[in-house]
């Protein structure tokens, strides 16, 4: 069987699966530093050990002269910390994706062991096309995480399958447990925890001490838009991962300059959000405003 086969049989055996209403640790935040991680041999994932630089690794291209070449990278931000195989030190679990030039990326979790300082892949298990993890945790000796996967009738593109999935560390494998399957995606994932801004459009930085926040509950998204308390109506869209945010109301307090214009770019941008997605464990919302593209970035914020 050859390794494109072995992604699809992996793709289609992973159609079932449930999220876990146990509790969990949301993946480490985005300026989280991976060190060495971002420099270890990962293996597993080609057909040969890949060594990455700084967090990445390019191939040779498919045909002499092509563009088009295998790549693969570190999950920016995701790393789990537990002890996986009983000795007493921790191990990391990292999230690397895996692209062959076309449309799919491939998602991989890499357990790694620290040996005489350096980190060293122990095990690697497939996570299947363009998963989208929301969160995960380290418990016992259990890696859990929530995802977003592709269901029964949805296009690649677009999962919808809300699933929890575990793994555990036996005879220096990753071997996954039995999952179970828990409905489509709706706005209501997104409650239960509150998410704190950490892009405001491509490089818009926010300013010292200014905080962005939200939380979703029961048809209301709030919190604070960097001087005032603000809330507004949300409610599903069309279709799984879309949705519709009301103008917001909030309260009148004066802030510096500064904060006051990070103020209304948000709540500008906010209620013209369409759709939302996650990245390793971050959560996205992207939209349209004045005919231009945004994407807002947060992190769960604990």
């Amino acid at each position: 069987m050859n390794k494109k086969t072995r992604h699809a049989s992996l793709i289609m055996s992973m159609a079932g699966a449930l999220f876990f209403t146990t509790s969990t640790t949301f993946a480490g935040c985005e300026d989280e530093p991976h060190g060495d991680l971002a420099n270890a041999l990962y293996k597993g994932i080609e057909d040969q050990s890949v060594q990455l630089k700084d967090g990445h690794w390019e191939g040779e291209p498919f045909v002499e002269g092509g563009a088009s070449r295998p790549a693969v990278g570190l999950a920016e931000g995701f790393s789990l910390h537990g002890d996986l195989d009983g000795d007493g030190a921790d191990e990391a679990v990292v999230l690397l994706w895996q692209s062959s030039g076309g449309s799919g990326t491939f998602d991989y979790l890499a357990a790694m062991k620290e040996e005489e300082g350096k980190w060293m892949n122990v095990a690697t298990a497939p996570l299947g096309d363009r998963v989208q993890v929301r969160s995960g945790s380290i418990e016992s000796g259990i890696v859990s995480l929530n995802v977003v996967q592709q269901g029964e009738d949805d296009a690649a593109c677009c999962p919808s399958q809300l699933a929890g999935r575990s793994w555990g560390f036996e005879d220096g494998q990753l071997k996954e447990q039995e999952p179970r399957m828990d409905g489509k995606l709706t706005v209501a994932a997104l409650e239960g925890t509150e998410w704190a801004l950490t892009r405001l459009k491509a490089g818009h930085d926010l300013p010292e001490n200014t905080e962005v926040t939200l939380a979703f509950s029961e048809g209301q998204v709030a919190g604070n838009s960097g001087c005032n308390r603000y809330s507004a109506s949300v409610e599903n869209g069309a279709a799984p991962g879309e949705l519709r945010i009301g103008p917001a109301m909030g309260t009148r307090m004066a802030c510096p300059e500064a904060q006051m214009n990070i103020e209304s770019e948000f709540l500008g941008l906010l209620s013209h959000a369409e759709a939302y997605r996650f990245v390793a464990g971050r959560l996205v919302l992207t939209g349209n405003h004045d005919g231009e593209r945004f994407t807002l970035k947060f992190k769960a914020r604990k």
